[in-house]
C-alpha cells in the first residue's frame, strides 16, 4: 500500500478517536450537552470525509482496472492534485499503465510477425475448435483446398465429400494421406494434426502439404533404379544368348550359304550342343526373372485375421529349423508382451519373417558365434514392433538405399526380390519396414 495513503488512513482514524474522547470528556465534566452535539457533528463529518477519500481512491483504482480490461493504454492520471497520497498513487498507476502499454505493443508486434510467417509459409496451416469453427487458415491452406474464405470445417465438403470428417478424425490419428480433385487436377495431401488447449478451449492444428511432386520424384527415381537393375539382369542373359546364337549360326552357314552335312564334324556338333545348352540355361534364367517380376507385381490382397504372435513365431521357427542349420547359428525369439495379437495374412506375413531370417542366416555363413534375435513388443504409442537382428558383418552404407529396389542383389544366387516383396507385403498390411546396419549389428524393424 502507498505509504501516504496508509498515513492518511491512520491520521483519520486517530482524529475520529480523539474527537470522540474530547467530546465525551467535555460533555461529562462540564455538563454541557452542546459539546456532545458538536462532537457528534464533527465525527459525522470526519467519517464522511474518510469514506469519500477511500471511495475516491477505490474509484480511481477501479477506473484504472476497467481501462486495462478495455485495453485503453491512453489513460493518464494527474500527478499534481494537491494530495500527496493521491499524487503518488497516480504516478504508480501511470508507470504501470506505460509498462502494460509497452508489453501490449510488443505482443502485437510479435503477433503481426508470427502472423506474417504463418501467412507466407509454403505449408498450409489451419486451426479449428471443437465446434468446427476455423480460427486460422493461411493462404497456403486456402490455395491447396481451393476455398477462400474458409471459416468452418463443413466447407470442406465442397472440395471432397467426407473431407470434413477426415479433418475432424485426424486429431486422433495424427497423420493421414488424402486425395482431392479440383480444377487444378488431383492433389495428394499429407495431413498432420496436433491437439492443444488455448484459453481452456480445445483446438486442433493441422498442417497441409501437397506431396504430389515429391511422390512423382520418388516414383521417377524408383523407376530409374528398377529399369537400371532390370536392364543389367536382362543384358546379362541376352548378350551371351546373342553371342552364342551368332557363333552357332556360323557353324552351319557361311554368309548367306548354308553348309553341307559333310562339312560338319563332331567338334562342330559338340560345340553346337554346348552352345544350345548355355542358351537354354540363360533362357530359363530369363524366364525365372520374368516370373519373379510377375510375383512382385501380382501380389494378392492380404486376407487378414487376428493371429497370436507367439504361436505364429513358434510355427515360423519350426519351418526355419527344417530348412536352416540352426546348430551353427542360434535363433532366439523374445516376447516383451505376452498374449500379443497381430492382424495379418498369416501366409504372406510368414514369407516376410522367413525371408528376413534367411537373409540374416546367409549373412552369418562362415562366422563363428552367429546369432539371430527376433524381438516383439508394443511401442509407447501402442504400435506392434517386430525386430530381426543379426550380429553379421552388416550392410555397406552405400547399399542401404538400394536393398529394397526390385532385383537388386549382392549375392550371385539371389533373385533380388525378397526384400522388395517383403516391403510390398508389409505396406499392404499398412505397416512399415526399415533397416539400420553397422558392422556387428543389422536390424530390420517391422512396425504396425
Amino acid at each position: 500500500m502507498n505509504k501516504y495513503i496508509y498515513y492518511n488512513i491512520v491520521f483519520r482514524i486517530l482524529g475520529i478517536v480523539l474527537t470522540a474522547l474530547i467530546a465525551s470528556m467535555l460533555t461529562f465534566r462540564l455538563n454541557q450537552w452542546l459539546y456532545l452535539v458538536l462532537g457528534v457533528c464533527f465525527l459525522i463529518w470526519q467519517t464522511i470525509s474518510a469514506i469519500y477519500a477511500m471511495n475516491s481512491t477505490n474509484r480511481q483504482i477501479t477506473f484504472f482496472f476497467d481501462a486495462i480490461r478495455n485495453e485503453d493504454s491512453t489513460l493518464h492520471f494527474p500527478i499534481k492534485t494537491g494530495n500527496r497520497a493521491i499524487d503518488e498513487l497516480n504516478v504508480s498507476m501511470n508507470r504501470l499503465n506505460d509498462v502494460i502499454g509497452t508489453v501490449k505493443m510488443q505482443n502485437r508486434t510479435q503477433e503481426k510477425y508470427f502472423g506474417s510467417i504463418i501467412e507466407h509459409a509454403a505449408t498450409g496451416l489451419l486451426t479449428f475448435d471443437e465446434n468446427g469453427h476455423i480460427l486460422i487458415a493461411n493462404s497456403a491452406s486456402r490455395r491447396l483446398l481451393g476455398l477462400d474464405p474458409l471459416t468452418h470445417i463443413s466447407q470442406l465438403e465442397k472440395v471432397e465429400k467426407g473431407l470434413s470428417f477426415e479433418f475432424k478424425e485426424l486429431s486422433q490419428e495424427r497423420y493421414k494421406l488424402v486425395r482431392i480433385t479440383n480444377e487444378r487436377g488431383s492433389l495428394q495431401l499429407s495431413l498432420r494434426a496436433t491437439a492443444m488447449t488455448i484459453n481452456t478451449k480445445n483446438v486442433t492444428l493441422i498442417s497441409i502439404q501437397d506431396i504430389r511432386n515429391e511422390l512423382d520424384e520418388k516414383e521417377t527415381e524408383s523407376w530409374i533404379r528398377l529399369i537400371r537393375v532390370m536392364t543389367h539382369e536382362i543384358m546379362n542373359s541376352i548378350a551371351p544368348i546373342t553371342s552364342l546364337a551368332e557363333t552357332v549360326s556360323g557353324y552351319f552357314a557361311d554368309g548367306d550359304e548354308i553348309k553341307k552335312c559333310h562339312d560338319l564334324d563332331e567338334k562342330i556338333i559338340s560345340n553346337t550342343v554346348a552352345g544350345l545348352k548355355v542358351i537354354r540355361e540363360r533362357g530359363s534364367g530369363l524366364v525365372k526373372f520374368v516370373e519373379s517380376y510377375r510375383q512382385l507385381t501380382h501380389l494378392h490382397e492380404p486376407i487378414r485375421k487376428n493371429v497370436d504372435l507367439q504361436l505364429f513365431m513358434e510355427k515360423v521357427k519350426l519351418l526355419l529349423s527344417s530348412e536352416l542349420n540352426l546348430n551353427k547359428t542360434a535363433l532366439a525369439i523374445k516376447y516383451q508382451n505376452q498374449g500379443m495379437k497381430i492382424f495379418v495374412d498369416e501366409n504372406l506375413f510368414s514369407q516376410v519373417i522367413i525371408n528376413l531370417v534367411r537373409n540374416s542366416y546367409e549373412a552369418l555363413q562362415g562366422q563363428e558365434n552367429g546369432m539371430i534375435q527376433i524381438n516383439t513388443y508394443k511401442s509407447t504409442n501402442n504400435q506392434t514392433v517386430i525386430e530381426v537382428i543379426d550380429n553379421g558383418p552388416g550392410i555397406p552404407t552405400e547399399l542401404l538405399d538400394q536393398i529394397f529396389v526390385p532385383f537388386f542383389t549382392t549375392r550371385e544366387s539371389g533373385s533380388g526380390i525378397g526384400l522388395s516383396l517383403s516391403r510390398q507385403i508389409i505396406r499392404k498390411h499398412n505397416g512399415t519396414i526399415s533397416v539400420k546396419s553397422q558392422p556387428g549389428n543389422t536390424c530390420f524393424e517391422l512396425v504396425f
